[in-house]
């Protein structure tokens, strides 16, 4: 295991830095834009994205995952599992979608919706499908393809930008819905969501169970530090990360889930309570002939 003082090494990746700041000033001109328009923004969205959702991904690119992820498995691991499924989800607790729509006018707004709402972003919203996005990205790690995303600099840029793109697409269209779902369409996303909990733990048992070094880099240990363990163990250490780290954060989707079935279930007892005796009725005699 690394030393302690290991922990707080810091290393500059400019590819990371630029995304950083982009982000950075693209959210807060469209705070300064909702503001000129006469739009309220909380601040404390504003403060959960600069916080936790910029803040984390500046940890993690910049600090010990960044820094040695080239010559640890278990560092390269626990950099991109945070990149693409807790970084984004950190990133919408600032509520970019609704930033978005209170900084434009009327046609802009329209914009916005229509994007949320086109059917490839319910698709990626709906839960079924989005730890898909994860897993896929986790299975790379069973190839030769994650050695060259650790080791290589285009690969490093990649891993910095798309992987948390990736997981944004799937991340906004989840948190904010423009179409809420029905109560029955999220009992059966919630029941097959279980069952990608258990989907998501078989890259990491694979990589613990392995006997041989799956990405095939073990000449790269000539360059890692002294207390680097040896590249078979490294890998399980990588394993044992993912699997923590991955239904870790499998578990507040879940969350989500069971707050939008609550929610859905408040509002279709909400529409039945407003309907008219006749209207009941109506509906009872049109659900009994099978209507």
């Amino acid at each position: 295991m690394p030393p302690f003082g290991a922990l707080f090494t810091v290393r500059l990746d400019p590819v990371a830095l630029v995304a950083v700041v982009l982000a950075v000033g693209l959210y807060l001109a469209g705070v300064a834009r909702a503001r000129a328009l006469g739009r309220s923004w909380p601040p404390m969205r504003t403060l959960l994205f600069l916080l936790f959702g910029a803040g984390v991904y500046v940890v993690i690119t910049q600090g010990f995952p960044g820094a040695y992820s080239s010559v640890l498995r278990y560092a390269f691991v626990t950099r991109l599992v945070v990149l693409v499924a807790l970084v984004p989800a950190l990133v919408v607790l600032g509520r970019p979608v609704a930033l978005a729509r209170a900084a434009t006018g009327p046609v802009g707004t329209a914009r916005v919706d229509r994007l949320i709402g086109s059917r490839l972003a319910r698709t990626l919203g709906n839960l079924v499908v989005a730890p898909l996005v994860p897993l896929a990205v986790f299975v790379l790690l069973l190839t030769p393809i994650s050695g060259w995303l650790r080791v290589s600099p285009l690969g490093e840029a990649l891993v910095d930008t798309v992987a948390p793109a990736a997981g944004l697409v799937v991340a906004i269209p989840l948190a904010e819905p423009l179409v809420p779902s029905s109560g029955l369409a999220i009992v059966a996303e919630f029941m097959i969501s279980f069952a990608e909990l258990v989907a998501d733990a078989i890259p990491a048992i694979l990589m613990r169970l392995s006997t041989t070094v799956i990405d095939g880099m073990t000449h790269v240990a000539i360059n890692a530090p002294h207390w680097a363990p040896h590249p078979l163990r490294d890998q399980q250490l990588a394993g044992d990360l993912l699997w923590c780290i991955a239904e870790g954060v499998d578990v507040p989707a879940v969350v989500l889930l069971f707050v939008r079935w609550l929610r859905s279930d408040r509002r279709e007892a909400q529409h039945f309570d407003e309907l008219s005796d006749e209207e009941y009725e109506a509906l009872s005699a049109q659900h009994l002939r099978g209507g």
